[in-house]
């Protein structure tokens, strides 16, 4: 009876070896609301991939070959071009424009949006008037702006009219003098007086955008946090400093990098108002690239300031892009 009993029982090892059936997962197929929306999105995709990256592509093929003559020549020089821009005198010249400019205009337009932010955020009667009357620059080009600032800036027109009258005179996007200069290879290193007037232009316009974003950042913080912070004792100093500016980091960030790219890649405003300006005082990347290349026909030049531009632009761009997908993830 043991032994029978013994044959008809498996072992616990033959139960483990007992081979176990796996169901391969199914493949996923497409629905005709994905095939429908690659439909619609592949002609942008196309488009993009020829006359962005394609043209981006191409520059950067030009900027590495000697075709600066009408007759195109694509022979291959290296980075003889890029070489030849950074010991070039205006080159440098717009690099330190470039660099006073964006800082400059970063600065002043964070400062202004934010202190009109915090004052039209008190509930003012007549907030509506004077929310429309900051954004409305925003609805101009910078061309426009350019005309109408070159007007009033003018050494013998404009607001000089009203200064002449209390012993000062100004001449604006006219002077080249360079304060805090110092030299630094061919050129004399400091700011601008001249480009101080294409500052306070652009910081007109552009002051609205950042009003609008923090603006809604303040309207976003709900108030019991204020009335917390208040019933704990803390000041209206103590409120904005450690409370409110710290939850407004992320705007901050936002209006940096968005008017970082507005800067270095900056043209009509500045060829519309100033043009290079004497001494290049006012002359900046964006407006060579347009004169070495449809000016000069220096189209191997030219591209390869583009490519520069290009690459500022991406040092600020694509860190907060990679961040913003961490952040999304």
């Amino acid at each position: 009876m043991q032994a029978t009993k013994a044959t008809n029982v498996p072992s616990q090892q033959q139960q483990d070896v007992t081979p176990t059936t796996t169901i391969a997962p199914k493949k996923r197929k497409l629905s005709k609301d994905h095939l429908l929306a690659i439909a619609f999105l592949m002609p942008s995709f196309l488009l993009i991939l020829v006359f962005v990256y394609g043209f981006i592509g191409w520059t950067g093929y030009v900027s590495v070959s000697s075709w600066n003559t009408l007759v195109p020549d694509f022979s291959f020089v290296g980075l003889k071009n890029y070489l030849y821009l950074f010991q070039d005198f205006r080159f440098q010249a717009d690099l330190r424009n470039t660099l006073f400019f964006t800082v400059l205009f970063i600065g002043f337009v964070i400062l202004s949006g934010m202190g009109l932010a915090i004052l039209l955020d008190q509930k003012i009667k007549a907030e509506p008037v004077f929310r429309n009357l900051f954004f409305f620059p925003m609805a101009l080009s910078f061309v426009v702006t350019g005309v109408v600032w070159q007007w009033l800036l003018n050494p013998s027109t404009g607001v000089n009219l009203f200064l002449a009258k209390l012993g000062l005179d100004s001449k604006w996007y006219t002077d080249t003098t360079i304060l805090g200069g110092l030299q630094w290879g061919k050129i004399e290193f400091g700011i601008p007086v001249a480009l101080l007037a294409v500052v306070i232009a652009a910081v007109w316009q552009m002051t609205g955008f950042s009003l609008a974003m923090y603006l809604a950042g303040l309207r976003g913080i709900p108030d019991e946090v204020r009335e917390a912070a208040r019933m704990d004792g803390a000041s209206e100093w103590m409120i904005y400093r450690k409370i409110i500016l710290p939850l407004l980091r992320p705007i901050t960030v936002s209006v940096i990098i968005i008017m970082a790219h507005i800067s270095l890649k900056i043209f009509d405003l500045i060829y519309a108002m100033t043009g290079p300006g004497a001494n290049f005082v006012t002359d900046v990347p964006g407006v060579y690239m347009f004169e070495t290349t449809f000016r000069g026909n220096y189209y191997a030049n030219g591209a390869a300031i583009a490519i520069i531009m290009l690459v500022s632009v991406a040092i600020f761009i694509v860190p907060y892009l990679i961040s913003s997908r961490k952040a999304e993830a």
